[in-house]
């Protein structure tokens, strides 16, 4: 029967993807498909599943600045609009149920909140696939969006701790000396080396959290998270978020598989979901319209709701509480799995046209931005440059260094990732904090004197982005791009991007321009003998 998984998954999957759906959208279609075909799951899916879910938040916790958690604009953007959420749908499905729509008429308050507390929620496992595969993790959206989520993560395990048979237990105090276990974890990755002993340790640890937390009476979820926080900012945590990507990946497709499994729905149980998913746009307006009451940039406002409009796996955790308490029919719990899954196809096909429609609303997003502007969401721009290098990871910073330590160029860095700035800066390099793909940032730079803009960025599609603002700007200096694959290259050149580095293919090149000389000496050792 795995066979039969994992081929639909992928037929289905690759289908997705050849109208340009994210594979996610195939996958949940696969769960669907084998469900209504007779196909009965065993255990082994739900094992799967879980061990997506597991290194999801372990890779999340590697990457978190816990103190992030305390900005006004993540834990009031969480809680805030989580609250409005929950009255808003506790009122309308009161008033749905006084008009007798089926499976809303008979719903007591106390009902109508749990169904209001479960679409408060957005999805973890969704919006980092998005963000990834966008490479948005460590953008200031990005960053707000996550922020939100572990907030929101937070609150469910709450719930479902509060609701579960078991309690904590009185050793569940114990858990607060682990940051004492700190230098240990990190040495221990540091002795794995770079071969597979490294993932292997991710997987050890990750789970080894979870037992611990399951043996005192928590979420195992809850525990892998909180491992990983403990090794956040060491230099060895992004290695190994890295190195645990793929397998994180492959275990995820489980989670999505097992969303169709949950029950066969109905004409009326989709009906349901459809208004509940019709209700997404709603969300996302309600999240814009608060992070702007936070100070952020209408932008980052914009581009976090988006990655927020859909509705968290954690709702059917909370329907299937209340399902057990005999609070809601088990009718709720399939359509809350059927608007899961509606919610997921709308935030893939909504935020792979993100940019592209703030570009397009931005006068009237505009609008709604508040006077003050929090320090982060300030704009930045480059002054007394020639060349720009956008990117500054290993790429970047190595085109950064050898164009001003060998050309002696004037060269600006630009970057997302503040901390990474703030690293840079304190080495002597003239970067600056901000997001290429904003149309609001190219607005305010003097592209004049710029003859040179390097784009050492990972994803392709944000590269096309940043041309597209640049052609709206009217540049007319070079431009220059990094690539992994080759028909990556091929669409960067359609694009009108003058020179395309394959950092594959041309590593041998490089290497060899670095030794050359070499030879060269040893040529001239002989010629003096």
């Amino acid at each position: 029967m795995d066979y039969i998984w994992f081929s639909v998954a992928f037929t289905c999957g690759f289908l997705a993807k050849q109208v340009n759906l994210p594979p996610l959208v195939g996958y949940l279609a696969a769960g669907f498909g084998l469900h209504a075909l007779g196909v009965t799951p065993d255990a082994s899916l739900e094992v799967l599943s879980d061990l997506g879910v597991t290194l999801l938040l372990f890779t999340i916790g590697l990457k978190l600045n816990v103190k992030s958690l305390f900005k006004t604009e993540i834990w009031a953007g969480a809680t805030g609009h989580m609250g409005a959420i929950v009255l808003i749908t506790t009122l309308n499905c009161m008033i749905f149920g006084s008009l007798g729509l089926l499976h809303f008429s008979g719903l007591q308050w106390s009902a109508a909140a749990l169904i209001g507390l479960a679409v408060s929620f957005s999805s973890t496992v969704c919006a980092i696939k998005i963000l990834e595969e966008r490479s948005e993790m460590r953008s200031r959206h990005g960053q707000i969006a996550i922020g939100i989520l572990i907030i929101q993560d937070i609150a469910a395990v709450l719930f479902v701790t509060l609701t579960a048979d078991k309690s904590p237990t009185i050793w569940a105090l114990a858990l607060l000396a682990l940051p004492l276990l700190r230098p240990f974890l990190t040495q221990l990755l540091q002795r794995c080396g770079h071969g597979e002993l490294l993932p292997l340790a991710g997987f050890f640890l990750a789970f080894s959290g979870g037992e611990l937390f399951e043996l005192v009476g928590l979420k195992a979820h809850l525990g892998a998270l909180v491992i990983a926080v403990l090794l956040s900012g060491d230099s060895k945590a992004t290695e190994l978020s890295k190195s645990l990507m793929n397998f994180k990946d492959l275990f995820l497709i489980g989670f999505f598989l097992s969303i169709g499994f949950t029950a066969l729905p109905t004409l009326d149980m989709i009906s349901v979901a459809l208004i509940m998913a019709i209700a997404l746009p709603i969300k996302a307006i309600m999240f814009f319209l608060w992070l702007t009451r936070l100070k952020l940039r209408s932008r980052s406002a914009f581009l976090s709701a988006l990655s927020l409009a859909n509705y968290s796996e954690f709702g059917l955790i909370v329907c299937s509480a209340a399902v057990s308490a005999s609070i809601l029919q088990k009718e709720w719990l399939v359509i809350m799995a059927l608007t899961v899954a509606f919610s997921f196809v709308f935030s893939s096909i909504l935020n792979a046209y993100a940019h592209s429609l703030y570009s397009r609303w931005r006068d009237f997003l505009k609008n709604f931005e508040r006077p003050q502007r929090l320090i982060e969401d300030r704009l930045s721009t480059p002054e007394n440059a020639n060349i720009l290098v956008i990117g500054m990871g290993r790429v970047g910073t190595g085109a950064y260094d050898s164009l001003t330590d060998n050309l002696h160029k004037d060269v600006c860095g630009v970057e997302t990732d503040r901390a990474r700035v703030d690293r840079h800066c304190q080495e002597g390099r003239n970067v600056i904090a901000a997001d290429a793909e904003d149309p609001d940032f190219w607005e305010q730079v003097n592209l004049e004197p710029v003859k040179l803009i390097m784009l050492a960025i990972p994803s392709p599609l944000d590269i096309l982005e940043v041309v597209t603002q640049l052609n709206q700007m009217g540049y007319r200096g070079k431009t220059a791009a990094t690539a992994r694959y080759e028909d990556d290259k091929e669409d960067l050149i359609a694009a009108g991007i003058d020179v395309v580095f394959n950092f594959y293919q041309k590593a041998g090149t490089g290497f060899a321009d670095e030794t050359i000389h070499l030879l060269e000496t040893g040529h001239e050792a002989l010629e003096s003998r």
